[in-house]
């Protein structure tokens, strides 16, 4: 509105030329005032101020929310400790492989390990289809030619491409599209900045040709950006098969696909109320539309009854639509206007009479019971104007200001109020009697839509009709495209009907021809599409497909049957108007194969095997994509579709600009490389709630990746040059045994999770068996074997020690080499270039199974891990006794951490069951080695036919509780701080007081012996049994510490 630029009003006085206003009036007026707020609050004097207030209270919200105490321990996790960047150096031709020989870096570096590999995958062609049998398409959904990549491309991507690696892995022909779209509204836009930035002129400035070769020499320029970001997330892309929603061959397909549906009657043209952007000055769909909760202004004005007293009142919240209105309804049953049907109104800004009309439809309890009738800006009035036959009247142009039929009264009054406003400090003539200021540039734009509705409130207050006005709570219709109030216009456009598709949609899903994951979507699914509306798929835009619609004097045509009219005398004209972006991208999962040419890619791979997209397009894309697949192909375009959840911040906000809180996950890239970020966000439950994502998940991830690294450079050392021994995996010891039966069932967990598509299982159990299974229990179990030859020295060990050493490095190599495997969906670079250091091995083995010919040459060609071929070394016993041992050295640890010990080794005493006891025997090196303990001995009160005699534990021991039938007592020596050992006893007491206390409530509670079942009962008995005891060791260990101390 002109308050924003008053400063450069005043320049008006100072040089009393019409030059000076130049400045000023292109944005006079112009800015809608906020429809959400009350009138009040679009006052001059207070716009500009609440911005800044705004602004400042949403700085404050963001200072706040960051400075929570959770926020700063987080943000000591995310400390990020500079370490030296190690980057290859070798020489290597650009698409040539990365040589791996060269010596091992000492720890994980992102730079290093992602260099070179994917050139060399692109140009071997690996991610190309044909090297397999069975198809698996997939096609990406295809990002704006004006974005760049967001969080929420890059859980679509490392998603899709882990799905799209796992298949090539297992033998499927994949194809994996790349494409871009056009993107008419965002396109538009950008470029028509850049021009008012580069150039100083605007869109209209050039004729059309003009604009869309500067749309062409900008997406050159730009248009290709988004897809080296993709290939630096590592997506396994076919690019040979790129495509661009403007490209030739697929706007062909855009062209045929309008004609085929106008030719079978599902596209027409009429005049309809739409939904229309201002802003945008471009009719948009229905789901294009965003309804915000907010509040209004209901305000109540009378309509004076003509040739008689009396009046009618009626309530709006839009008061300058008043100036279009062309009737009042009511309730036939209302006995408050009995005796005004059929007559009429005399409007009080516009000599004609407005008839007072019957109509059921109206809520007699809403308001005054009647309504005001503006067929040409409401879609409820539109329906009931056709019912009774009553005019269309538009009062609002595209620009979102009023049309000259309001009358010259609504101008004057706005210019005489902006004249009189104290915050002129100079004195203006009033351009009517002013031959300075031509009323063709105070008039040129008109006054905008908000603008009026002040003005029209205060006419009616000055006529005396003004009854009420009351904040009004409302559901406000914002574009999602621009952020502008929606206006209903009038227009001729192009629609779709789509009632008999959305049926087909329909019923494929209630018969299991497609299938919506997660099954939740199904009813949504089923609710939409069964009260969708005929689709306007026309924009009044400049870039995108232009319609294939001519205008002849019989009527429009669609292309094919425009031949018709070239010998005519008239030229046809062409429609000017473009389709709507989501008609095109609804064709991409058979445009991009070449429809409507039966090319080989199109009888291959359609229709696709499954589409994973988020669930926020599921009607913008997925919904259209089934119904024009389907009526143009006769086919469903895929089987299946997966939908992801959006992408949060940890505060669980949606990522926007203004809350300054987007993540470039390629800013995130150097510092933590592809594979973490890539990790994190797969690790998510992705079908389900919203994802809320913070950088020091991300660099949790990177510390994985560090892991990794060091424990098959461990391995590379532990194998050396005689490796091939090794390499025939026979476990001897229980924890072999033990390591191969989780080996195998973290390949079927995998396998079960990547069929149900469930990632987040997937990343759960390979982090998991890496991390604890691996590292953390195996790989220290088997040091010290592994170090007694090295202390050996030149003698031979026995036999048993040596076999038991190659049985371990042969269980290290295949618990390295098939996590490797696993791991290569979700971290491509790092499984990559960790194979290919192992690979000389599996060379000396004969591949290692993987596959043979040049194809075997990388990791991504590999065949998956398959439990089936594991299902050897299924070692359930193993594997439920192994829990135990997990509870004893933590328990063991937390004993030896209570007593400050760091290199002592002291005994230990196990009072257990006989069957706890024998586990502990099986597993006896593991627990001396993970406790580190020097001895174990098994105390068995019960006794045991197998169990030989021990004597119980020494006095003033420490007690730990593993169980409600196993305790450890670890030796102490003398002189310990004693003191210390209190406080934690009593730190500890504190803390299984209230666990106590509260699985005691819980069986005290009514209705519990028979409601809760017998094994529940069980489990809490035990917990309870478990905590009482530990409650009597610490008191016990109490009483005898304060004996030392005094």
């Amino acid at each position: 509105m002109w308050r924003a630029n008053r400063a450069l009003c005043l320049r008006l006085a100072e040089t009393g030329s019409v030059r000076a206003w130049e400045p000023c009036q292109s944005r006079f007026c112009c800015n809608d005032a906020p429809e959400s707020l009350p009138p009040s609050s679009t006052k001059a004097s207070t716009s500009v101020r609440t911005k800044t207030e705004k602004q400042k209270r949403r700085q404050q919200k963001q200072s706040s929310i960051l400075a929570t105490p959770g926020n700063n321990a987080e943000s000591k996790e995310m400390r990020w400790s500079e370490k030296d960047k190690i980057q290859y150096s070798a020489s290597t031709i650009p698409g040539a492989k990365k040589n791996t020989s060269v010596p091992f870096p000492l720890s994980y570096s992102p730079d290093y390990v992602e260099a070179s590999w994917y050139q060399w995958w692109e140009k071997e062609g690996f991610f190309t289809p044909e090297y397999h049998d069975r198809t698996f398409t997939l096609c990406i959904p295809p990002p704006n030619v004006t974005g760049s990549l967001h969080l929420g491309h890059a859980l679509t991507v490392a998603i899709e491409d882990a799905v799209v690696r796992w298949k090539r892995m297992q033998g499927y022909r994949v194809l994996w599209v790349p494409g871009c779209d056009h993107a008419g509204i965002a396109t538009q836009s950008v470029v028509e900045k850049r021009l008012l930035r580069d150039q100083r002129r605007r869109r209209q400035d050039l004729s059309r040709e003009e604009f869309l070769q500067e749309v062409w020499t900008w997406k050159s320029q730009k248009g290709d950006e988004i897809y080296q970001q993709l290939r630096r997330l590592g997506a396994s892309l076919d690019w040979s098969r790129a495509c661009f929603t403007m490209d030739q061959g697929f706007s062909k397909a855009v062209t045929e696909a309008f004609v085929r549906l106008c030719d079978s009657g599902l596209i027409y043209r009429s005049e309809a109320l739409v939904n229309w952007s201002c802003a945008l000055e471009s009719a948009i769909s229905d789901i294009e539309v965003t309804s915000v909760s907010t509040f209004g202004t209901m305000v109540t004005f009378a309509y004076p009854l003509e040739g008689e007293d009396g009046e009618v009142a009626v309530s709006t919240t839009r008061a300058e639509t008043m100036l279009g209105d062309v009737a009042i309804a009511v309730h036939p049953d209302d006995p408050r206007y009995q005796t005004v049907h059929g007559k009429h109104c005399r409007h009080p800004f516009a000599d004609r009479l407005i008839p007072i009309v019957m109509d059921t439809m109206v809520d007699m309890q809403l308001g005054t019971g009647a309504v005001k009738v503006t067929p040409a800006h409401d879609h409820v009035d539109f329906e009931l104007s056709r019912r009774h036959s009553l005019p269309c009247l538009t009062v609002i142009s595209g620009d979102g200001t009023m049309a000259p039929s309001c009358g010259r009264w609504l101008e004057v009054h706005c210019l005489d109020n902006i004249l009189r406003s104290p915050f002129l400090c100079v004195v203006v003539m009033s351009p009517l009697h002013n031959p300075a200021f031509p009323s063709s540039i105070l008039f040129e734009k008109g006054v905008k839509r908000f603008d009026a509705r002040e003005k029209v409130l205060d006419a009616l207050a000055e006529r005396k009709l003004l009854r009420d006005k009351k904040d009004h709570a409302m559901s406000l219709p914002k574009c999602s495209r621009s952020g502008d109030v929606i206006e209903p216009l009038l227009k001729k456009q192009w629609f779709l009907r789509c009632d008999d598709m959305a049926s087909r949609a329909i019923q494929a899903v209630e018969d299991g021809h497609l299938e919506i994951i997660p099954h939740l979507y199904t009813k949504t699914w089923k609710k939409w599409l069964s009260n969708t509306s005929d689709w306007c798929i026309s924009r009044q835009l400049w870039w995108g497909h232009r319609i294939p619609a001519y205008q002849h004097d019989s009527g429009p045509c669609c292309t094919r049957h425009a031949v018709q009219f070239q010998h005519a005398s008239c030229v046809p004209l062409t429609d000017p108007d473009v389709l709507d972006t989501w008609f095109s991208s609804a064709l991409f999962p058979f445009a991009m194969l070449g429809w409507p040419q039966k090319t080989p890619d199109l009888q291959q791979f359609y229709p696709n095997s499954v589409l994973e997209t988020g669930s926020d397009i599921l009607f913008f894309w997925v919904a259209r994509m089934v119904m024009l697949g389907t009526e143009l192909t006769g086919q469903l375009p895929f089987k299946q579709v997966l939908l992801h959840s959006l992408v949060r911040d940890k505060h669980g906000r949606k990522m926007s600009k203004s809350l300054g809180n987007v993540v470039d996950p390629l800013d995130g890239i150097p510092e933590c490389g592809t594979d973490a970020l890539r990790f994190a966000l797969c690790s998510h439950r992705a079908q389900g709630e919203d994802i809320s994502l913070s950088v020091s998940q991300v660099l949790s991830s990177r510390h994985f990746c560090n892991k990794i690294w060091q424990t098959v450079r461990f391995t590379l050392g532990v194998l050396g040059d005689g490796a091939h021994d090794a390499l025939d995996t026979r476990p001897l010891s229980a924890t072999d045994r033990w390591v191969c039966s989780r080996l195998y069932s973290t390949v079927l967990q995998c396998e079960r999770g990547l069929e149900a598509h469930e990632l987040s299982s997937v990343t759960a159990a390979i982090h998991a068996f890496w991390t604890h299974s691996l590292c953390d229990v195996y790989v220290e179990c088997i040091k010290p074997l592994l170090a007694q030859q090295d202390a050996a020295g030149p003698s031979s060990p026995t036999e048993h020690l040596a076999s038991e050493r190659r049985a371990a490095r042969s269980v290290l190599y295949h618990c390295v080499t098939v996590p490797l495997a696993l791991l290569a969906p979700f971290m491509p670079y790092l499984s990559e270039e960790l194979w290919q250091r192992l690979r000389p091995l599996m060379a000396q083995k004969g591949g290692g199974g993987g596959g043979g010919g040049d194809h075997s040459s990388s990791l991504c060609l590999q065949p998956f891990p398959r439990s089936s071929h594991l299902e050897h070394w299924h070692s359930p016993e193993e594997e439920a006794g192994f829990l135990l041992i997990q509870e004893v050295v933590r328990v063991a640890r937390s004993l030896r951490a209570q007593c400050g010990m760091t290199k002592e080794r002291p005994d230990m005493w196990a009072v257990c069951s006989p069957a706890q006891g024998q586990t502990l025997l099986h597993f006896l090196p593991a627990v001396l080695t993970l406790s580190r303990v020097s001895a174990l001995h098994i105390h068995c009160p019960q006794g045991g036919p197998r169990t030989p005699p021990t004597t119980p534990p020494p006095e003033g021991s420490i007690v730990g509780t593993v169980d409600h039938s196993c305790q450890l007592h670890l030796t102490v020596q003398r002189g310990r701080n004693v003191d210390r050992q209190i406080s934690q006893l009593c730190k500890r007491k504190e803390m299984l007081s209230p666990k106590l206390n509260k699985w005691l409530a819980r069986t005290r509670a009514p209705g519990y012996l028979e409601k809760v079942p017998e094994h529940v009962r069980q489990e809490v008995d035990n917990k309870i049994s478990a905590l009482e005891k530990e409650m009597q060791n610490i008191e016990e260990q109490l009483s005898a510490l304060n004996g030392l101390s005094r």
